[in-house]
């Protein structure tokens, strides 16, 4: 037996409450080496007595990946108390058990040793990783404001070009405005999402206005506080949860707090409220990424003209969580997505969960964080983030051809195992955003192609996200080209990308259970094409997938959703 690749770790991903009196155990050992793995278990203060259970019971195989298995059980115990161990049965017919302590015979002088076993002492339901119920149920659509509808031209910049005149160039500006979104409401209820996501609304001089200077403000080009709370009140009416985006790392350098330190250096007030190495402050207006490279203060990436705020002060502390808290109690918006989290410090983010989450029960945290979010998603910062680290992979594999079937399924996998189930239930899963190449574009714009991406995405566990124009096949390479105008001359009717999202749209919503919490079950065919299979209950949807784009011999009878290379089926 693979002893190496034997792993558990009690209070963790492979042992977790997934409800406030059930428990979720996994254990991991190596691939096509443990044929049984049962859980041995008991309350711990019952150990070796009658009442210890004597019933071991079976674990089921949940996932694989190239080098593990995964296994997989839940359990109800009856006094919210665990004490557990696992009997291995590998193939070779070696059996040990496993625990706190490592591996060790399968023998009555080991088994019968309570500090060999795990632990979870008691059930304590405030620790348990509670996500809002409403995300899984949640189809995202990001809006880059400027660049989405243009409602009121009486806010537009002095420098406005006409809509959709050109192609984006770093600074241009196109009046879009949060008049537009109100307008086109009934639109995006049309294509069936329900959840709006919006890149910053406050004021800021740029038209992304992640370079923040007022974050109390609406940016009067995108309107006003009036404008704003009867588009969320509008949006609700309707149907809609709204999230806004909090660019905390860093501040815009029009900021009076910026300003402030420029002009009194180390006795400035603000002096701490950023990391600065040396004075007097060394900054340039230029927006030359080499000379960013001499100043001497932090910044996000290179750029000067967002220096990075020092979120280990108490009154940086202070200014952000009133942000923050001030949108939810005067607004009642329902989520924050948080800016370059991972950069931010875990300090701050705990602070972060317990205020807003105390203010509104069933508030969504979501952070932007390009690689694993392991670290954050423990319960107590973020409940999901921008499943950049999930969905790449399934560019990589359709878009780019890089991965065989099998290392694409393994890779999905290991991504799924290194989270609870009640966080992979609400990532959030997007092909494309305002910082990507659009998926039309990465597709080379084979439609097909990109249609089949779409689809697989959306039958994955998380909360799928449309980026605006992506329902049209817009095309769009890196920042700035991926924040092109929407184009609404578009004909929708007959668009075949538009008639298609929407389809996907509602069939993700009507069995959003299933695909949200529903079991995965892979199989790869001789020929390299791929089966998916959800289930939850009795309701099972399974989907194929073909890489010449002919669907692979399947049930006989009418998918429900179907293109060249996919077809989707309710078993």
């Amino acid at each position: 037996m693979l002893r190496g690749s034997i792993y558990h770790r009690s209070e963790s991903e492979y042992a977790y409450l997934y409800t406030s009196n059930k428990a979720h155990i996994r254990i991991r050992t190596g691939r096509n080496d443990v044929s049984q793995v049962l859980l041995m278990y008991g309350d711990p203060y019952t150990f070796n007595t009658k009442d210890w259970t004597n019933e071991p019971l079976e674990m089921e195989l949940l996932l694989s990946t190239e080098n593990h298995d995964y296994w997989f059980i839940e359990v109800e115990p009856k006094f919210k108390r665990l004490q557990y161990g696992f009997h291995l049965i590998g193939k070779d017919g070696e059996e040990v058990f496993y625990g706190d302590k490592g591996v060790f015979p399968y023998q009555d002088e080991f088994i019968k040793l309570p500090n060999l076993y795990f632990k979870i002492p008691y059930f304590h339901d405030i620790d348990r990783f509670k996500a809002p119920s409403w995300v899984r149920d949640t189809v995202w659509y990001q809006i880059f404001p400027e660049r989405f509808c243009n409602g009121d031209k009486k806010n537009d910049p002095k420098e406005v070009l006409p809509w959709n005149s050109k192609l984006p160039s770093w600074n241009d500006f196109f009046g879009g405005d949060i008049a537009g979104i109100i307008s086109k409401l009934d639109y995006l209820h049309d294509l069936g999402v329900n959840g709006l996501y919006l890149c910053p609304i406050f004021i800021a001089p740029s038209n992304h206005k992640y370079d923040t200077t007022n974050y109390f403000e609406i940016d009067p080009h995108f309107g006003d506080k009036e404008l704003f709370r009867k588009f969320i009140e509008v949006a609700h009416e309707k149907g809609f949860k709204i999230m806004l985006d909090a660019v905390f790392n860093h501040i815009g350098d029009d900021s009076p707090q910026w300003k402030d330190v420029l002009a009194h250096g180390s006795k400035s007030r603000y002096a701490d409220w950023f990391h600065i190495n040396e004075f007097p402050v060394n900054y340039s207006e230029t927006e030359d990424f080499e000379y960013a490279n001499d100043i001497t203060y932090d910044t996000f990436a290179f750029t000067s003209h967002m220096p990075k705020l020092n979120t280990a002060n108490e009154e940086v502390q202070d200014y952000l969580l009133d942000i923050a808290k001030y949108w939810v109690k005067e607004f009642n918006i329902d989520a924050w997505r948080l800016d370059v989290a991972n950069e931010i410090d875990h300090h701050f983010w705990k602070k972060f969960h317990e205020e807003l989450c105390s203010l509104k029960e069933d508030f969504y945290i979501l952070g932007e964080v390009w690689n694993s979010a392991q670290p954050w998603l423990g319960g107590d910062e973020f409940h999901g983030s921008m499943n950049y680290a999930y969905t790449e992979i399934i560019e990589q594999y359709f878009a780019q051809k890089q991965l065989s079937s099998e290392k694409f399924i393994s890779l999905l996998n290991e991504q799924l195992m290194t989270h609870r189930q009640q966080t992979n239930a609400v990532m959030m899963n997007m092909m494309d955003s305002h910082d990507t190449p659009r998926i039309t574009t990465v597709c080379k714009e084979d439609i097909e192609l990109m249609h089949t991406i779409m689809a697989f995405m959306f039958m994955q566990p998380g909360s799928p996200c449309i980026y605006y124009g992506t329902e049209i096949a817009m095309k769009g390479g890196p920042d700035p080209d991926c924040r092109r105008c929407m184009d609404w001359s578009t004909d929708f009717e007959n668009n075949q990308t538009f008639n298609f999202m929407r389809q996907l749209v509602h069939f993700r919503k009507e069995n959003a259970e299933v695909l949200s919490n529903g079991k995965m079950e892979w199989r790869i065919f001789s020929n390299g094409d791929i089966k998916l299979t959800r289930q939850l209950g009795k309701k099972r949807i399974s989907v194929l997938f073909n890489k010449d784009k002919k669907i692979v011999n399947g049930p006989n009878y009418t998918p429900i959703l179907a293109g060249k290379q996919w077809a989707v089926f309710s078993e």
